[in-house]
């Protein structure tokens, strides 16, 4: 199986996973919304972004350098989990301790701190469920992963409808998402014992056994990674925790409204990454060449999805918010309007910095984090007390441009940038996209799923009429679901 055809059908078979799990993800959250208000919602969504702001500190990188240098080297799994686990033990006390200073110092009702607190312990189970994750990537089993994702997702559904049908608090919900991240972490480990077994045999006797100069190495090579995502976790839910501070609860549920259904979209580039991130760490140090074609398919594929999707949102998008979330949610249509643009820059950006980390430039990533943090919070504290919601979108939407603008430019320094044909294709893309757009303004008032699914159909035809689409696309996608041999 070629590199390109295996990482093909992992891309595949971890997105049709990824959107089972991603419409159940989609149902408990609606309900969630829709039962307790935007006041209620914006109650949880805050404790959601505040916990998951210092749950960073719980990882800090080591998902993701554990997945390259295990990718490059099986036999170092047992010493990276045996010493990363001590490693996430240390710095989740450090993280939960953060989490319940910081939230007793700021003057809200105790029912939102216990929220907090709860939540705390949710992110703190997801985060050592991730080490797991990334090790099932490093081996290129995602299956593994596919199936703690749509467990969590069924659980949480089935968990949620209960606790609604049984007319249950706020704080129920805080324990519903405790119990289903305990559970997913349990099937995690026992994975990664029964069915990695060579490798993780003597990896919890080893834990205490700490390797004073691998944590000296390994704290060098993680801290970009680590302030990376600290950067880019502030700059994802800083908008939320301005929210509630300055403009209240209901203001903040109907920005999660739609920032929520935004970040869900975010599977779909995840997935891909996912995919290909542990085997691009390997082509860094043996091919060059074959590195570079998988890192431009990823960034034409995902450029072929994200437009058109921004497009359709934006128009559809009082629809999407009535049918969803109900007439209570009004305020999130333009939010979703301005906010579905930031995922389009993601779907572009993603990429580029997984080429960053695979060519072990994980400095550039940091800075580029670094820059847009600074940028987030400046343009939300002059935003968001005088355009409330509108404010804090247009700061997130302005953010993830300007990272993707940086992305571009460091990669182009590497020779790595758009290139001609990949200026040609993007304008075939857009090209499609606006005729897409203009279908559905013409055909707006009808069904919804008829609009969604003609539109995706007019937008692949359009694109192989103007021949965005190849031969060898289709080709790549028929080997790709060819499951056989698996």
């Amino acid at each position: 199986m070629s590199t390109v055809r295996r990482i093909a059908k992992n891309t595949i078979f971890l997105l049709g996973s990824q959107v089972i799990s991603l419409l159940l993800a989609f149902l408990y959250m609606t309900y969630i919304a829709r039962y307790l208000g935007p006041s209620g919602f914006g109650v949880l969504s805050f404790a959601l972004a505040f916990t998951g702001i210092f749950a960073v500190f719980a990882d800090f990188g080591l998902q993701l350098l554990i997945t390259r240098e295990v990718a490059r080297d099986k036999n170092l799994t047992q010493k990276y989990l045996a010493n990363f686990s001590l490693m996430k033990i240390i710095l989740a006390v450090f993280a939960y301790g953060l989490i319940a200073i910081i939230i007793n110092l700021m003057a809200y009702p105790w029912q939102t701190i216990l929220v907090v607190y709860l939540l705390g312990v949710y992110v703190i189970c997801s985060a050592f469920t991730q080490m797991f994750y990334s090790t099932f990537q490093a081996y290129e089993r995602m299956e593994f992963q596919a199936i703690g994702q749509f467990l969590n997702s069924v659980l949480m559904l089935v968990s949620i409808v209960v606790a609604i049908r049984l007319g249950l608090d706020i704080v129920i919900f805080a324990y519903i998402y405790v119990a289903v991240a305990l559970v997913t972490l349990i099937y995690s480990y026992i994975v990664m014992k029964s069915r990695f077994f060579e490798y993780s045999v003597n990896w919890v006797p080893n834990m205490l056994e700490m390797d004073r100069d691998f944590w000296k190495l390994t704290f060098k090579r993680v801290l970009p990674f680590g302030l990376s995502q600290v950067f880019v976790t502030s700059f994802y839910w800083i908008s939320t925790i301005l929210l509630s501070l300055m403009k209240g609860d209901a203001m903040v549920g109907w920005y999660n409204a739609s920032y929520r259904m935004v970040l869900i979209l975010s599977f779909i580039p995840a997935a891909v990454i996912a995919a290909i991130y542990p085997v691009m760490a390997k082509l860094f140090v043996t091919s060059q060449d074959t590195l570079k074609i998988v890192h431009e398919r990823s960034l034409k594929y995902l450029a072929t999805l994200a437009i058109p999707l921004g497009i359709g949102t934006t128009i559809l998008a009082s629809r999407f918010i009535s049918l969803i979330f109900g007439s209570e949610y009004a305020e999130s249509v333009t939010v979703l309007q301005i906010l579905v643009w930031s995922e389009v820059c993601i779907f572009i950006s993603m990429p580029l910095a997984n080429l960053f980390n695979s060519m072990n430039k994980q400095l550039l990533t940091m800075v580029i984090t670094a820059i847009c943090l600074i940028i987030n919070v400046v343009f939300n504290l002059a935003l968001i007390p005088q355009y409330g919601l509108i404010g804090a979108s247009a700061t997130t939407v302005l953010t993830e441009a300007v990272s993707l603008i940086l992305c571009l430019v460091f990669a182009a320094g590497m020779s790595h940038g758009f290139s001609s044909k990949n200026i040609k294709y993007l304008a075939k893309v857009i090209t499609a996209s606006i005729l897409m757009g203009l279908y559905i303004l013409l055909i707006r008032e009808l069904n919804l799923i008829l609009i969604i699914v003609s539109s995706v159909l007019l937008y692949f035809l359009l694109l192989y009429a103007i021949k965005g689409i190849g031969k060898e696309d289709i080709n790549l996608i028929k080997l790709a679901v060819n499951f056989k041999g698996y």
